[in-house]
């Protein structure tokens, strides 16, 4: 029997396939997306800012110095998350001054710090190296970052194999800057910028403690006026800004490419401030940063 190609039938059966393969993509786009892992940022104070990470398979949840834990609780709550950790990079009062507060929130809740920073309210002291977990997706890796403080953490968080891994860092990394160096020297701060931030994989997405963007890429200028990724993530940076939007994440990528403090271990860096080494460039350009007394912005 000869089939009548305009035979509406025919069209609905030859189009079925389609529609099914359609509808298959759809559901495991979905179901990857429960697995994600999410950041949320939670502005604190006057540029601080708080992390909440979410493992979306559990809805469990870990909080990077949550300063304002009122706050943090809120936002943990209008997402269904139930806070089982918090991540103190540092014993800085804006950044562990919360922890006391969250204890008594959050009965049970563990609170970890570095081992030799004496961090408030820590019930779970981390050495370089350990590791943690959250929910059944997140794994967490402490990385010891000295020189703003002596115990200073960085969290190294990866999800699952297809998701970009993160990187909290506190007051050691900024965008495009560094933190002083209240308590250590400039031989740690490369170490720990050049060495230890430096070899994770480019992709990883930096979070920092606070929202310096503008202002480090402004110094940033000063070291290397013809450097044009510089300009323009201070041109992107700038409209961020005034559209009330974080600079917040970078990348390790754009810190190497952009970041004077991450580049001291290139020879031009060194010799535009004058050095002939990676350390004595990373001191040079503290200094200079420490003096500078930044852009004046025109009154509108």
């Amino acid at each position: 029997m000869e089939v009548n190609s305009q035979d509406p039938s025919v069209n609905v059966i030859e189009h079925r396939p389609k529609i099914l393969i359609r509808r298959i993509i759809l559901l495991i786009r979905s179901i990857g997306h429960t697995l994600k892992m999410k950041v949320i940022h939670i502005p604190c104070l006057e540029d601080n800012y708080s992390y909440l990470v979410i493992d979306e398979n559990t809805k469990q949840g870990a909080v990077v110095d949550p300063v304002e834990p009122e706050k943090v609780i809120e936002v943990a709550k209008e997402n269904g998350v139930e806070l089982k950790l918090v991540l103190t990079t540092h014993h800085h009062w804006d950044h562990a001054g919360g922890n006391e507060k969250i204890k008594e929130l959050v009965p049970g809740i563990k609170v970890y710090g570095g081992s030799v920073d004496n961090v408030k309210g820590c019930t779970n002291k981390l050495e370089n190296g350990d590791k943690l977990s959250l929910g059944d997706s997140i794994n967490i890796l402490s990385l010891h970052t000295p020189c703003h403080t002596k115990g200073h953490i960085s969290y190294y968080v990866t999800g699952k194999e297809e998701e970009d891994p993160v990187v909290f860092t506190g007051d050691t990394l900024f965008v495009a800057g560094c933190g002083k160096f209240f308590e250590g020297t400039a031989e740690q701060m490369h170490e720990s910028l050049c060495v230890t931030l430096a070899s994770l994989p480019k992709p990883t997405k930096v979070y920092c403690g606070h929202e310096y963007t503008v202002k480090n890429l402004q110094f940033a200028q000063t070291v290397e006026p013809d450097n044009e990724k510089i300009s323009e993530k201070l041109s992107w940076a700038q409209k961020q800004r005034q559209s009330g939007l974080p600079t917040i994440p970078s990348t390790i990528e754009q810190e190497l490419e952009t970041n004077p403090f991450m580049r001291s271990d290139l020879p031009q860096i060194q010799e535009k401030v004058g050095c002939k080494s990676p350390v004595e460039a990373m001191r040079e350009i503290r200094q200079r940063k420490d003096n500078w007394r930044g852009i004046c912005e025109p009154r509108l």
